[in-house]
């Protein structure tokens, strides 16, 4: 741990010394990014809110499909007479919030490049396909195949009760699941900048895949949704996967081998 902080703190000096903005313009430059990412995300939300209905049906097509597996009423109930409301408005806002995050992303990319060196702006296009695309990626691996599963189970699971699924309990639900495994699967993102900044390497990460493999496990029991083992196994294997992506990731972008390959040319 020490060792991470001193070449966190030996990554943030160095690019101190880079020719750059003073501390003013740079709260300038984050106030105009915030400003530029509000209004992205402000119109981003009412694209989504105007297609709040099939936003909605998308959403309750895997509660639908279990429910009707085991002939029970596919509809969803309500227990406040503001839960439509609230409900509508809140997929509204994650619906524009994936939709904004490109453009919210490529801000970002923005605000950072300034303390960048020039042959690492060049990951920009790499930065924003691979964000977008591993979220995408962890949502759909979450909403094809384990969120259906998760939910037979449960119903079946529960199946000498009658089931009264609320609007709010569902959608709480939906969110942690889907949500919970489009952000895992940006992991070599993560270790990308850290790897970047020369803050980890290659070796670094699997010397300590043993520990990595604990942390994966405890992240998985907290978003699945089911208390079985094959259910959390089933969330952990591409966490697992992706971090042994990620060791690759650490070993392209970590600024010793760049240094080797400049050297060599």
């Amino acid at each position: 741990m020490t060792d991470i902080v001193d070449r966190a703190r030996t990554a943030v000096t160095e690019r101190a010394e880079l020719p750059g903005m003073s501390l003013l313009e740079h709260l300038e430059e984050l106030r105009k990014r915030i400003i530029h990412s509000g209004i992205y995300l402000v119109v981003a939300f009412f694209v989504a809110y105007a297609f709040r209905q099939k936003l909605f049906s998308f959403m309750e097509q895997p509660i639908v499909s279990a429910l009707k597996a085991h002939h029970l009423d596919p509809h969803l109930v309500y227990l406040n007479p503001v839960d439509p409301f609230n409900f509508f408005i809140k997929i509204s806002l994650v619906g524009g919030a994936i939709m904004a995050s490109p453009f919210i992303l490529y801000q970002v990319w923005l605000f950072i490049a300034p303390g960048l060196y020039r042959q690492e702006k060049r990951y920009i296009l790499p930065f924003m396909t691979a964000t977008v695309g591993l979220f995408l990626t962890g949502a759909f691996f979450g909403y094809h195949y384990v969120y259906p599963g998760a939910l037979n189970f449960l119903i079946g699971y529960g199946d000498q009760f009658r089931p009264m699924v609320t609007v709010g309990e569902y959608t709480e639900l939906f969110m942690t699941v889907i949500l919970g495994l489009g952000i895992t699967f940006e992991l070599p993102i993560l270790v990308f900048f850290l790897a970047l900044f020369g803050i980890v390497n290659a070796g670094f990460l699997w010397k300590n895949i043993r520990y990595a493999i604990l942390i994966i496990f405890i992240i998985a029991a907290i978003i699945t949704p089911t208390p079985d083992v094959l259910t959390m196994c089933v969330f952990a294997a591409p966490m697992l996967a992706l971090y042994l992506v990620s060791i690759g990731v650490a070993h392209m972008v970590h600024p010793s081998r760049r240094n080797r390959l400049k050297k060599q040319a």
